[in-house]
Formats: C-alpha cells, sequence, structure tokens
C-alpha cells in the first residue's frame, strides 16, 4: 500500500445469536437494538457512548493508533438473542449491504462485527452469504476480518470468505474490545506482508452452553492455554468456538480456526488439526454440574437467614431461562418456589414482562397492586402467576454497561419496575435481555448490600458483571424448564448433524491423518 495513501475500511455488523425453539426474530427487535446504515452509523461510531458493541470499538480506537484512516460505515444490525430472523428482512440486509459496499468504491479493507451463530428461517448460514457477498465485492486482494462470539457455528462458506477471524478467547465473554483491537492488528499485518487466510476444522461434538465456561480448572481454559501458545510469527490468531447447539442447525459443532500470513497455509492448517484433536481428547471434560430446583432453593432460604459474616450470598442461575440463549426470561418456577420456601432478603433480575412493567408504572412507587404474571403469553414455559405486589422503584431503564460483556455500552431495558413480590424482589423489565450488568439494577435503585440471594435469568455473563457480589463457588446453575435448557438429550432436534457427542456417545472422528507441524 502506498504511504501517501489513506486507507479506506468498510465497518458492518450482524449479530444475532439463534435458538431453533424459540420465537421468529423480527424487525422490530433489530430496531429496538441497533441497526444503522451510512451516516447514522458514522455518527455511532463517534459517540463517547456508543450502543456498538465493544469489539467494533476497539477496532476503531486501534486503527486510530496507527494512523490516518478513513472509517467507512456500511451497516450494522443486532438484536437479542432469539429465535430465527424473518427470511425477508435478511434478504433485504443482504442486498442493502451489497449495494452499500458498490457504492462504497475501492475499499482496502473490511471489518464485520458478527456472531457466528445465526439463522433465518430457511438459511443456516446467513453469516456464510454475507461473508461471501463482501469478499464477491471487495475482491480476493482486500483483508476481511471478523470478529466471532466464542459460541459461533462455524461454516466453510464463512472461512473461505475471511482472511482473518478472532472469536473472544474468555467465556463469561469480557475481551470483546481486545478482539476488535486484534482485528485492527490482523489488517495491519495484511496491509504489510499480503492476504492471509483461515484454516478451519470442524469436530462432532456440541457442548452444552453451561459447560463451555472458561476459568481456571476448565477443560476450556487448559485448551484456549494451548490455543493461544501455538500462535507465532506465521501463526497469527488460534481461535476456538465451542459453538450453540441451541440453534439445532447443520452447522452445529465445535470449530477450531487459524489465521495464518501470508504464505502460511500449510502450517495454519496443520495447527487447525493438531488443536482440533486436543479438543477432542478433552470432550469428556465438558461437563455441566446442575443444582435440582429444590435442592438450591433450600440452599437460598438457608443463604437468607443467616448473616454475611456467618454465610457468603448466592447467585442462582435460571439456565433453563436465559435470554441470552433465546429464552424468554419471564418463567416463574424459580420465583414460585422461593416465596413458597419464603427465601429472605432475595431478587430476581430481570424478568420480561412489558405488561407487568407498564402496569407497575400506572399505579406508582409505594402502591400494592396484584400482579399478573405472563398474563396472555403463547409462551409455553411462561405458566401465568398472580400475586400482591408492591412498587418499589421504577424507571424508563436505560443504562450505561460498566462490568462484563456490555462494559462501555449504552443500553436500555424499557419501562421497568421493582417489585416486592411475596416477600421476593422482582426487576421487571420490557426489552428482554438476561441480567448482564450492575447497571441494570442501579437503574432501579438496588442496594446490592442488602441482597443475600440473587437469582440471575442468564447462563453465564453475570459471572463477569458480579464477580464483586460473590465467588464463583456461590454461583449455582438451577436446573430449571425452559427454552435454554441444557439437558440437550431432551430437545427436539431435526437439523443437527448426527451423530455427534454428547447427544450420542458413539461418536468416533479420525485422527490418523493429523499432520505433523512443519519446521519453522
Amino acid at each position: 500500500m502506498r504511504r501517501d495513501h489513506v486507507p479506506r475500511v468498510g465497518i458492518l455488523g450482524f449479530f444475532l445469536e439463534c435458538n431453533r425453539f424459540a420465537p421468529i426474530t423480527t424487525p422490530d427487535m433489530f430496531a429496538d437494538t441497533l441497526d444503522l446504515a451510512g451516516e447514522m452509523l458514522q455518527t455511532e461510531l463517534s459517540l463517547a457512548k456508543p450502543r456498538t458493541l465493544p469489539d467494533t470499538q476497539g477496532f476503531v480506537a486501534d486503527m486510530n493508533r496507527y494512523g490516518s484512516w478513513e472509517p467507512v460505515a456500511l451497516r450494522m444490525a443486532g438484536a437479542q438473542p432469539g429465535g430465527p430472523a424473518q427470511d425477508d428482512y435478511f434478504k433485504r440486509f443482504l442486498a442493502d449491504v451489497c449495494a452499500r459496499l458498490k457504492a462504497a468504491g475501492p475499499l482496502d479493507a473490511v471489518f464485520i462485527s458478527s456472531h457466528g451463530a445465526a439463522l433465518t428461517e430457511t438459511e443456516d448460514d446467513p453469516e456464510g452469504l454475507l461473508f461471501e457477498c463482501v469478499r464477491k465485492m471487495v475482491g480476493p486482494q482486500v483483508p476481511v476480518v471478523t470478529v466471532l462470539d466464542l459460541h459461533a457455528n462455524v461454516t466453510p462458506r464463512m472461512t473461505q470468505a475471511l482472511t482473518g477471524a478472532v472469536a473472544y478467547k474468555t467465556n463469561p465473554h469480557q475481551d470483546l474490545r481486545e478482539c476488535g483491537i486484534e482485528a485492527a492488528q490482523l489488517v495491519q499485518n495484511f496491509w504489510q506482508h499480503g492476504v492471509g487466510q483461515v484454516s478451519f476444522v470442524k469436530l462432532p461434538f456440541v457442548p452444552p452452553a453451561t459447560s463451555q465456561m472458561i476459568a481456571p480448572g476448565t477443560a476450556y481454559h487448559a485448551l484456549m492455554q494451548s490455543a493461544v501458545g501455538k500462535c507465532d510469527a506465521e501463526v497469527l490468531n488460534v481461535s476456538l468456538c465451542g459453538g450453540f447447539a441451541l440453534a439445532d442447525a447443520s452447522s452445529c459443532g465445535f470449530s477450531v480456526l487459524v489465521t495464518s500470513r501470508a504464505g502460511a497455509a500449510q502450517k495454519g492448517a496443520a495447527v487447525a488439526q493438531v488443536m482440533a484433536q486436543e479438543v477432542w481428547d478433552a470432550r469428556h471434560q465438558f461437563v455441566s454440574r446442575l443444582w435440582a430446583l429444590q435442592e438450591a432453593v433450600a440452599f437460598a432460604a438457608k443463604v437468607g437467614r443467616s448473616s454475611a459474616a456467618d454465610e457468603a450470598a448466592c447467585i442462582l442461575a435460571d439456565v433453563g431461562d436465559n435470554p441470552g440463549g433465546g429464552g424468554g426470561g419471564n418463567t416463574v418456577d424459580v420465583l414460585k418456589a422461593m416465596i413458597d420456601a419464603k427465601v429472605q432478603h432475595a431478587l430476581l433480575a430481570v424478568f420480561t414482562d412489558a405488561r407487568l412493567a407498564q402496569a407497575a408504572h400506572g399505579v406508582g412507587v409505594g402502591q400494592v397492586f396484584e400482579a399478573c404474571f405472563n398474563q396472555n403469553s403463547s409462551d409455553v414455559f411462561a405458566k401465568p402467576f398472580t400475586s400482591t405486589a408492591q412498587v418499589l422503584a421504577l424507571s424508563e431503564g436505560q443504562f450505561f454497561g460498566r462490568r462484563g460483556l456490555l462494559k462501555g455500552v449504552q443500553a436500555e431495558m424499557g419501562l421497568s419496575a421493582r417489585l416486592d413480590v411475596g416477600g421476593v424482589q422482582v426487576v421487571v423489565i420490557s426489552k428482554r435481555q438476561q441480567l448482564i450488568d450492575p447497571a441494570q439494577l442501579d437503574a432501579l435503585q438496588v442496594n446490592l448490600s442488602d441482597v443475600r440471594v440473587l437469582v440471575a435469568k442468564s447462563r453465564g455473563h453475570y459471572r463477569a458483571a458480579f464477580d464483586a457480589f460473590t465467588s464463583t463457588d456461590r454461583m449455582i446453575d438451577v436446573d430449571c424448564p425452559g427454552l435454554t435448557t441444557p439437558n440437550l438429550k431432551q430437545l427436539p432436534w431435526t437439523r443437527m448433524p448426527r451423530p455427534i457427542f454428547p447427544i450420542d456417545e458413539d461418536v468416533s472422528w479420525p485422527d490418523s491423518s493429523t499432520p505433523s507441524l512443519p519446521l519453522a
């Protein structure tokens, strides 16, 4: 690239984690979260508190550090995890991206903020279509790099269109900004040395989400350390994507991605095979440890009666109803069990019920009313429940993320209320999302020092945000019904590749062809 040339980099994104069993994700759901294009996206990129995910923020910040460049804002859309996107919406989105790429003229690189586990009503690989469109529009010599979620269901169509890929290395996800920075570094490398490539191995292995935590002592942590240790001047990134089983898609399975420098494709492919063998050998270590509901509630009752000096606080994670995996955030099983057990100093957050939040705003703070949970809900898991409740606090629901995945991101919950329901406090919101940041509770004046038992509608991201509340050994995954159950053998699979471990026990994966690493 000429030294006097100011490089132009396209910025786009499509972010949606899809649960095949959840309701369809509509265009309004994207609009409620993020769907911006052209000048509106360009403006958002420059804000101090943008709605874009931290990976994009990190990419832009690091590109600024390298010197003059021109970000070319194309289109960025994202929605809360849910069911497959409407076909017509994605087709219009894809056509719009292609048109904007054509109108943008020559680009020197493209950055894509992606999840990697999206679906549409009829397409299992919409990201592959998007990446393929970008490659066709910019040509073979332009770097195209993406940041992927650790739960991406990666496909050959995706990797063949890319020159570089960076997946999160943490779970709970805390390194999005760092991944964006690494993507910027890949772009700089490709400009200096020529475009690289992404090698890819898919395994017949779908670990449940609750077994994919990355902390010292876990199988994933050891594998991630091994992956990082395989990087050098030629192997620029090794990413391990455990995938998202609840997509129930032909693309499901654990993926190993290796981005290699120009001219090092053979070494990258060899590293991918060796790393894939390490993952396969560790597959039996990906085990979910779930507590039965009654056992967990009995423990919570004991904690609620104790003082902080005698017993540390605890968190019960309702992993079967995780909005971060497509759950409705509206099952009442844990709430009812805690009320029946008279659990003290307990707070459940966040419960999605726009009708109930609106009713609380209608009566006002301090008032008592009949709280009707899941009134007229069509969700089979969202059972109706009615109880007398007092309104403790109200909010419009805006918050600015300060910990974990949403750190540095402006977000909102819609009309929100904190209620006392049968002695248990419940944070009710209008816009479905998981408990992911203390700022959500700040918006409703929650004093966490008064809470002994926190019930999280979340699978794991609450862990990074609430590590100051209690230790990880006091964070309990509770086996409850819902759209995000980690009990994979119970689900009615329709498109999952079979056989696949651990849904199927007798699964083999060839290792006789695993090559040795070539000498440097």
